[in-house]
């Protein structure tokens, strides 16, 4: 009895240190698994590219920062790209990473730029929300494990979203219209994901794009006088019809 006894809890030290062991490579390895999930799974949402310089995920203090993130433009867009980031911040439940919904306390995106590119057919960034809606109706992008079966995605409960700083590059094309830059309020979005469901990244990629367009889509309105003759002359109403609103 008192050689199992022995062996029992030599069995459980064993398991607790490749448990330990387990924990230390994922955290080591944890900035480049986020990196990659976010330029995977971020394109099948939006259907244009994402790229990231760095991510740095600290679990012990639920902080994460992303560093240099780039937003392509749809096809037939001319812009290299509808939106880059600096920095953005995000504080989480560092508990919650190991159940099926993250809570996530909060999102800052500081200072982003945006690229908005509207003519006859539209713009790049209500494309964009086309396609997140697309994906949010359709359930988001299916994710896998390491044996390549398909497995319940993670929702989130958000607590609040911030974008501030941002500043919105306008480029009309054949209107004869001029470049111009403004810069856009804060926009700020709480309580997203309170149920007991959450919300998918899908839904929630296109809840914040929806913000973005329609606070865009007031600034430009706002400053169709200034953008020269060839826009300002055919109105607000048109402007919108325009950028899809």
């Amino acid at each position: 009895m008192k050689t199992a006894r022995i062996i029992g809890g030599s069995i459980v030290v064993v398991v607790l240190i490749l448990l330990i062991i387990g924990v230390v490579i994922v955290a080591l390895n944890l900035n480049t698994l986020v990196k990659k999930s976010i330029e995977a799974y971020g394109p099948q949402i939006t259907k244009v590219s994402i790229k990231l310089d760095e991510v740095h995920v600290d679990l012990l203090t639920g902080s994460a920062k992303v560093n240099g993130l780039v937003v392509g433009n749809p096809e037939g867009y001319t812009a290299p790209q509808s939106i880059s980031v600096g920095e953005a911040s995000v504080g989480l439940n560092p508990f919650s990473v190991l159940s099926d919904k993250i809570v996530i306390r909060s999102i800052h995106v500081k200072s982003p730029d945006v690229t908005f590119e509207g003519g006859l057919n539209g713009n790049n960034l209500s494309k964009i929300l086309d396609n997140a809606n697309g994906s949010a109706k359709a359930g988001g992008p299916v994710t896998t494990n390491s044996a390549g079966k398909p497995v319940p995605a993670k929702t989130f409960e958000v607590d609040e979203v911030l974008i501030s700083g941002a500043k919105v590059h306008v480029i009309m094309t054949g209107l004869d219209a001029k470049e111009l830059t403004i810069p856009l309020p804060d926009i700020k979005l709480t309580d997203l994901g309170k149920g007991a469901d959450g919300i998918t990244a899908a839904d929630l990629t296109r809840r914040i794009m929806q913000s973005l367009v329609n606070a865009t889509v007031k600034a430009v309105s706002n400053n169709a006088s200034n953008l020269g003759k060839g826009a300002a002359g055919i109105g607000v109403d048109k402007i919108k019809k325009l950028i899809g609103q």
